[in-house]
């Protein structure tokens, strides 16, 4: 199986930065793509970016320009670079991952909340 643990949400102006990160544990030799969702409240869950195992991205078009997704396959980590943040930024932020074990399954974080405030 694969975990994975998020961390750097926090409480943010209007503008500023946050960077989060998501440590992957398990089977992580069978991730595929890894990416980032979030899901406010009375909203569904979506993505916000994510990345394949030979490092190609793929955003949502409302954090293009703004969110950097980036992977490190050696520390089995991913990050999401988020600058201009904005107030409709505001969600819970979850890791995602696709693994081959078997079968593909998927592998969800326990997620780390992002506030954005004007």
């Amino acid at each position: 199986q694969v975990q994975l643990v998020e961390s750097g949400g926090g409480l943010v102006q209007a503008g500023g930065s946050l960077r989060l990160s998501c440590e992957a544990s398990g089977r992580t030799s069978s991730i595929n793509d890894i990416g980032w969702y979030r899901q406010a409240p009375g909203m569904q869950r979506d993505l916000v970016a994510s990345i394949t195992k030979d490092g190609t991205p793929n955003y949502a078009d409302s954090v293009k320009g703004r969110f950097t997704i980036s992977r490190d396959n050696a520390k089995n980590t991913v990050y999401l670079q988020m600058n201009s943040l904005k107030p409709e930024d505001t969600a819970v932020y979850y890791c995602n991952a696709f693994y081959f074990f078997l079968w593909q399954r998927t592998a969800w974080g326990q997620g780390t909340q992002v506030t954005v405030s004007l």
